[in-house]
């Protein structure tokens, strides 16, 4: 069970969502700077819930980076979720050309973002601009609860497996998505650590998600329904976290022992579901 983290001389409260991970951060408006004594509590706090939930924020998209950058160097996104207007912001949405729902969300497999880069991401930020009156959650199943209640047989089996990372792959399995050649060059395969460790807590999780296709050095077909196996485990019920979003919400979550997913629980064809995303360069999985 988490237990609220005290800070007596901070100017924020932090407050579990769920026995299993999460808290809603209240007091802060991130418009403003931190000082080094609150940004390292925030931080702090991030490591131990995984996920943070800054309640009531109202950032415009230079807000939102500016924002992001006092925690580490912002990541690129693919080019074709790089915006006009900002090109480290990414902004997820159900409209379509037109401005109106277009009825369907994207991301709803489940994935860790940025999987298949060299430098995974650290942690995404993302920013509640228009939702829907009800639903349109985003789910988080957390890898390090997933591993620590594998039999110790099976984390034996596990260690030193890699995993191949490949976007190409995981958009090919998407209702007919067509990989472009620049993008096939801007995220070739990458391989990394089955089980990592976490270069900051030190705990061991499984390193999984949409991006994972296959072992490495194993028959694809072999690798592939182990990853999957081991997907469909960790996303049980007991290890996931499903957050219901209020307007104003800006979630911080931890790339490297999360895996996450929308869910399409609203009318996407009524209702609009527009949220800004940032992301954070992390380090090679080890």
């Amino acid at each position: 069970m988490l237990t609220p983290a005290p800070s007596p001389t901070l100017p924020f409260d932090v407050r579990p969502l769920s026995p299993l991970m999460a808290a809603e951060v209240v007091g802060l408006d991130l418009r403003r700077p931190l000082d080094d004594a609150t940004r390292d509590a925030v931080y702090d706090a991030f490591l131990r819930y995984q996920v943070l939930c800054f309640r009531d924020q109202a950032l415009s998209k230079e807000e939102q980076i500016a924002a992001t950058e006092q925690f580490g160097v912002l990541e690129r996104h693919m080019p074709k979720n790089r915006g006009a207007e900002i090109a480290l912001l990414h902004v997820v949405s159900n409209l379509g050309p037109d401005g109106k729902p277009s009825g369907r969300i994207g991301s709803q497999s489940w994935h860790s973002d940025k999987s298949f880069r060299p430098l995974p991401s650290l942690a995404t930020f993302l920013h509640a601009v228009s939702m829907p009156p009800d639903g349109g959650d985003t789910c988080f199943a957390n890898m390090y609860a997933a591993y620590e209640a594998l039999p110790a047989m099976d984390k034996a089996a596990l260690e030193g497996l890699r995993v191949i990372h490949s976007w190409a792959t995981s958009r090919t399995h998407k209702d007919g998505y067509v990989v472009s050649e620049e993008e096939k060059r801007d995220a070739p395969p990458m391989s990394h650590p089955l089980v990592r460790t976490h270069p900051e807590t030190g705990r061991k999780c499984l390193f999984l998600g949409g991006h994972a296709s296959h072992l490495d050095g194993v028959p694809f077909g072999e690798g592939r329904a182990t990853v999957v196996r081991l997907e469909e485990y960790a996303t049980e019920p007991r290890f996931v976290y499903r957050h219901k979003w209020r307007q104003g919400d800006l979630l911080m979550w931890d790339n490297r022992c999360l895996i996450h997913r929308a869910d399409q629980n609203f009318d996407a064809a009524r209702f609009p579901r527009v949220l800004h995303r940032t992301c954070l360069r992390g380090n090679a999985p080890a």
